[in-house]
């Protein structure tokens, strides 16, 4: 497509000042799309001690957080909630300032060797200029969480090109699939492939976590996404990322209406971010059904098919990322070959070190 071409031809030659002109690499220039721009934090080890945090909404009640921490003990290692954990402001677990400065402790903190986030809901955009990103940069470690979590994984990658990890929240459900999956990414260093399982019970065929194909086809890229809403909700701030170009773009969401989800596709083409991916993956969009919409409604099928068929890249939906509880862990920022007819994801290097 001649739009398409066009961005990409466009590059940095479009700039009306000499790069010379800077000190160094201006940081809308970071674009992290090399291994030595990318900062892999270290691997977990049994005994470890990992840190929970409360970035975005609270939780009320004492039971999720026992239930969080012997999880974690389940796994080998050692837990340490933030100070803040169980504040209370309004919905929000304490105030802005009280959240970031959690996360920010985490980070400086040697004793720990992961930060996860107790769970999402909404508040995490509201921290981004709350952040000490050198502090996060030279001090380098695992960050997991999901869903609302991902304003945090964006500004983060986008400001230090760290490694982070689109996977459950410290309050997930943490069964064998995911927590397998989170081992073997995380404690075992390894080079992942991630695909559906495929147990078909006593049917003739699967008829659950079925993949669809929308462009058949196999692509390389660094994987970068999470959470559609919340993505949308930060573009156009100095958080979102700006460079696309050669990425796997995975998204998911929860609760959103078909035009609702319309809506932020369309944010997303407009923004040219579409123009730039050179692969689409398109996880669960969990209770996401037409509403109230009067005269009727696009399918979901038909609003993803719209936006990315028209792209004529490799693109498939279905895969096991979103609120579900078979849900994997995404490194934002590895390399990866994904296959769209077979709805798998190679990771073409280890996510940790």
């Amino acid at each position: 497509m001649e739009r398409r071409k066009f961005i990409q031809n466009v590059g940095i030659g479009s700039l009306a000042f000499p790069l010379s002109s800077f000190a160094g690499t201006p940081e809308f220039l970071q674009n992290f799309n090399s291994d030595e721009d990318i900062i892999i934090p270290e691997s977990l080890s049994q005994g470890d001690t990992i840190g929970i945090v409360s970035p975005a909404s609270a939780i009320f009640e004492t039971e999720p957080y026992e239930i969080a921490r012997e999880s974690f003990e389940a796994m080998g290692l050692k837990v340490k909630f933030g100070k803040n954990t169980k504040n209370r402001y309004g919905h929000l677990a304490g105030t802005d300032e009280e959240r970031a400065e959690e996360l920010n402790t985490m980070f400086r903190d040697p004793e720990i060797k992961a930060v996860i986030a107790l769970r999402g809901g909404s508040g995490s955009a509201r921290i981004l200029d709350k952040l000490d990103y050198e502090a996060i940069k030279t001090n380098p470690k695992i960050f997991i969480g999901y869903s609302d979590i991902t304003a945090l994984h964006l500004a983060i990658f986008k400001k230090t090109g760290l490694v982070t990890f689109h996977g459950p929240v410290a309050v997930s459900t943490w069964n064998s699939f995911s927590t397998s999956h989170l081992k073997n990414l995380l404690f075992e260093k390894q080079e992942l492939k991630f695909e559906n399982p495929s147990d078909k019970g006593d049917e003739l065929t699967q008829t659950k976590d079925r993949i669809r194909t929308i462009t058949p086809g196999v692509v390389k890229g660094r994987l970068l996404g999470g959470n559609l809403s919340v993505m949308t909700g930060i573009m156009g701030s100095e958080y979102f990322p700006q460079d696309w170009n050669g990425k796997i773009l995975y998204i998911e969401d929860v609760g959103e209406k078909i035009y609702a989800v319309d809506r932020m596709m369309s944010q997303l083409y407009l923004a040219g971010v579409f123009d730039q991916i050179s692969g689409f993956i398109f996880g669960k969009c969990t209770d996401c059904d037409p509403g109230g919409s009067g005269y009727g409604s696009l399918t979901m099928e038909e609003v993803i098919d719209h936006y990315i068929k028209p792209l004529d890249i490799p693109a498939y939906s279905g895969a096991m990322i979103g609120h579900i509880d078979n849900n994997v862990t995404i490194p934002n920022g590895i390399e990866a070959e994904m296959n769209a007819e077979n709805g798998t994801i190679q990771l073409l290097r280890p996510a940790v070190k």
